[in-house]
């Protein structure tokens, strides 16, 4: 048997037929990263991969682990080409841990991708290409995140306790023993923790430890599924005075309990500073609960509230309206500028804390408050909160629809309230690039605007989330 290349034979001639790679075997070009950070290629045969911790430009193998009709998931099993962009990860548990998914990624590639996908996003889904292109907003790549979610989980087979993020695409708790991307006082925190809780009496009742680092003062917030014994009530007081400094300072421990729903976590004790953050270029300080919605990048938190204010470009005479406004981020910030601010968010408890938090800032009387669901406003009930000459939108993933909507409306028929005037500008804060460009679409087709800027703010270094900012004017 010769063991030369298989032929056909078409008409009279012999034509020699090159067998198919093997997929295995297929050699795929790395030509982008999507959404989630996996690498994009295509197969001779067209088929788009997603090849997990791959990056563009790089030659790889992968092996397939979902196949679909026009796409399959993959993973690396060869790389012939590395990037120029490829580093070693800083952390000793990237690729087990599900925190990060850029580590490999140097980052001032991450935060270029995720300006393109800012841009890829406002063209391919609202069809708006911006004015001005911002400079992404970046800064410490490590040690930033001041918020964090610990997953506990006492394993009994092995007598050991782990404590810390979820192993990638699983249920089960990493074993980790630092983390490089919360601050290194809470990072030491990780194995004195899963000695603590393997030492107390519930250790298999306390699924979660909630970290929130505030300028004076680190809480834990401790969910325990049955009542505390006394034992280890004096534990965790035990703890926080062992890792707390004899002097105070923000490495001081405050341990908090969180017996049923959010809404129950109260402190171990009271007599300890409480949780704030700071916007000193506007002097204001926010106090906050540990189970609050804050930014959990407080260094950029500062610089995004800065840009937006300075994007705006509020007068002293001007009223502005703060969309969504939470505890008051902007909003306070705002009433050091504008001649009046309305605040406006969905809950009526945090419309009542940010209240108190413009009394406690001497803000008061420039600001007022009001509780209502954003995401149904009509038209008239928009006209009904009055002219403002500025608006600052920050939704949810959710983002603006129902809002940006009703401003369509009213440009597309003023006689549904003829003497509304709309903002002569907005700036859109946004976690989400797609319901952004989604809304920005509604605006600048339906509404009258022109995006006149836009950019990427990395909050969240070394994962594949986007936080963006948008702003749009009318002539």
């Amino acid at each position: 048997m010769s063991d030369a290349s298989p032929v056909s034979v078409s008409g009279d001639a012999a034509e020699p037929v090159v067998a198919p790679v093997p997929p295995h075997l297929e050699w795929l070009k790395v030509e982008s990263l999507d959404l989630e950070a996996q690498g994009v290629a295509h197969r001779a045969d067209g088929k788009v991969v997603f090849i997990e911790d791959a990056l563009p430009g790089e030659e790889v193998r992968v092996s397939v682990t979902r196949r679909k009709n026009n796409w399959e998931q993959a993973t690396m099993t060869d790389r012939r080409r590395d990037s120029s962009q490829r580093v070693e990860p800083g952390c000793t548990y990237f690729g087990l841990c599900g925190g990060c998914k850029m580590q490999h990624f140097h980052a001032s590639a991450q935060v270029a991708v995720k300006q393109r996908v800012l841009e890829d996003n406002l063209w391919h889904l609202g069809k708006v290409k911006p004015e001005t292109l911002l400079r992404p907003i970046e800064g410490p790549a490590w040690g930033y995140r001041y918020r964090a979610r610990l997953s506990v989980r006492y394993v009994a087979k092995k007598g050991t306790v782990l404590v810390g993020f979820h192993e990638r695409k699983s249920r089960y708790v990493a074993d980790m023993k630092t983390c490089e991307i919360l601050p290194p006082h809470v990072s030491r925190l990780l194995v004195p923790l899963r000695e603590l809780i393997a030492g107390m009496d519930q250790r298999d009742r306390l699924p979660q430890i909630e970290v929130a680092v505030g300028t004076q003062i680190t809480v834990l917030v401790l969910r325990h599924l049955e009542p505390l014994t006394a034992a280890d009530t004096q534990r965790l007081k035990d703890f926080a005075v062992k890792h707390s400094p004899a002097e105070g300072g923000q490495t001081a421990i405050s341990w908090w309990l969180q017996p049923k729903g959010p809404d129950t976590v109260h402190p171990l004790d009271e007599s300890l500073p409480k949780l704030d953050y700071t916007l000193p270029e506007f002097g204001i300080t926010m106090p906050f609960k540990p189970t609050d919605f804050t930014q959990v990048n407080h260094a950029i938190n500062q610089v995004l509230v800065g840009r937006a204010l300075r994007l705006l470009g509020v007068q002293k005479d001007e009223r502005v309206i703060d969309w969504f406004c939470g505890l008051g981020n902007f909003t306070l910030p705002l009433a050091t500028q504008a001649r009046e601010v309305l605040g406006i968010e969905g809950s009526e408890t945090l419309v009542a804390r940010s209240r108190e938090n413009a009394l406690a800032n001497g803000v008061p009387d420039k600001t007022s408050f009001v509780a209502r669901n954003l995401f149904e406003i009509t038209p008239q009930e928009l006209a009904g909160y009055g002219h403002a000459e500025k608006w600052l939108i920050d939704p949810p993933r959710e983002g603006a629809f129902a809002l940006a909507k009703a401003v369509a409306d009213l440009h597309q028929d003023p006689t549904l309230v003829p003497d509304w005037v709309p903002p002569k500008r907005i700036v859109y804060v946004s976690c989400s690039p797609g319901t952004l460009a989604r809304d920005a679409g509604l605006l600048v087709h339906q509404a009258g605007y022109r995006c006149v800027a836009a950019g990427a703010v990395n909050m969240f270094p070394h994962t594949a989330h986007v936080e963006s900012m948008a702003v749009f004017e009318r002539d």
